[in-house]
């Protein structure tokens, strides 16, 4: 293995716990044009980029009223006042990131959340100190699992992909570090625990609170 030295977070389900963020948001806004989503509808485009998810609804339920940027722009703008007023950190996530810092890491958040999302992540858990740099896919032609996002961040960090360490907690982020030969270390949510195709993670950890006993500098 190539000497490491960059770290790259995803932050939905990894740092943060937005997942009741997203739900409730997504059903409120899409609710006003006639779309009427449970949970589970919700959790099936978890990992998506929201420019995909608004796709993937509306070739299944046009609708008339708001336009597709409306949508956006309208769940966005709860997310973005959820996090900033609710958000708390996931259990070792603080730790975690001060562990990879300490030991020179440079380090990155990579998610296919938008910019300002980002933004509000690390101004609520003030994180200015610790990550170099945030990175959204919104700002790339394709969206996990395509690797762009994490190469690009490489490229942003000086990098080069195969010194690079992806922590995920989705498939489609697993998936899409492995694309840019990259390290990853998966922590998979309670309900993707025993998912078999996390299997191509490097190292599979429970919550991020172990990482810094079992990975090894």
């Amino acid at each position: 293995m190539q000497q490491l030295n960059t770290a790259i977070f995803d932050m939905d389900g990894l740092i943060i716990n937005s997942e009741p963020f997203w739900v409730e948001a997504e059903k409120k806004v899409f609710e006003t044009v006639g779309l009427t989503l449970t949970d589970n509808d919700c959790r099936r485009t978890m990992g998506m980029r929201f420019d995909e998810v608004i796709e993937f609804w509306y070739r299944q339920h046009p609708w008339e009223g708001k336009s597709k940027n409306r949508i956006m722009h309208e769940v966005i703008e709860e997310m973005e006042s959820a996090i900033l007023h609710h958000a708390t950190p996931m259990k070792g996530a603080m730790e975690c990131i001060e562990f990879f810092k300490r030991n020179g890491y440079k380090t990155a958040i990579a998610s296919s959340s938008a910019g300002k999302l980002i933004r509000a992540c690390v101004k609520r858990l003030q994180l200015e100190e610790l990550i170099d740099k945030e990175v959204s896919a919104e700002l790339f032609s394709h969206g996990k699992p395509h690797p762009q996002v994490f190469i690009e961040t490489a490229h942003l960090l000086g990098s080069h992909s195969m010194e690079c360490l992806v922590l995920e907690d989705s498939l489609y982020g697993v998936l899409a570090a492995k694309a840019a030969r990259m390290y990853c270390i998966a922590v998979p949510d309670q309900e993707n625990k025993n998912n078999p195709k996390f299997v191509i993670a490097d190292l599979i950890c429970d919550s991020l609170e172990e990482v810094p006993g079992r990975f090894k500098l």
